[in-house]
């Protein structure tokens, strides 16, 4: 597994893109609206930045509301969602989703509970 992305919420991704562009000297790898959101990957050498700005009633809106703009959660990459998620099972952690599901950039996604993680919603990602 290798450290994939982090997602942050923010209420402009468009605005938030275009300012780490410039500070981080990074383009954008992909744009998307999914489930709901804006949804941009800034690319540096060892990852993304994925910026998620929600369009509707959701968990990012509630999340925003909750605690304002922020890391929302830390990705990590695997060749097998299905098969980190049930290792996650085997040492005792709280599973958020019961199966991979589609994710943004086509990708298949799990996430684990906080309460389990340290206080992070960690994702799995799988390409």
């Amino acid at each position: 597994m290798r450290f994939d992305h982090a997602g942050i919420a923010t209420e402009d991704a468009q605005t938030l893109a275009d300012r780490y562009a410039d500070l981080f000297d990074v383009e954008v790898a992909h744009e998307e609206t999914f489930d709901g959101m804006t949804v941009v990957f800034l690319a540096f050498e060892n990852g993304y930045f994925e910026l998620l700005e929600p369009q509707e009633e959701g968990t990012i809106a509630t999340y925003l509301e909750r605690n304002g703009p922020g890391i929302h959660h830390l990705a990590v990459e695997t060749d097998d969602a299905a098969a980190a998620l049930e290792r996650a099972r085997d040492l005792g952690i709280e599973c958020i989703d019961d199966e991979p599901r589609p994710g943004a950039w086509g990708h298949d996604v799990a996430f684990l509970h906080p309460r389990d993680t340290g206080g992070i919603l960690l994702e799995f990602v799988e390409h």
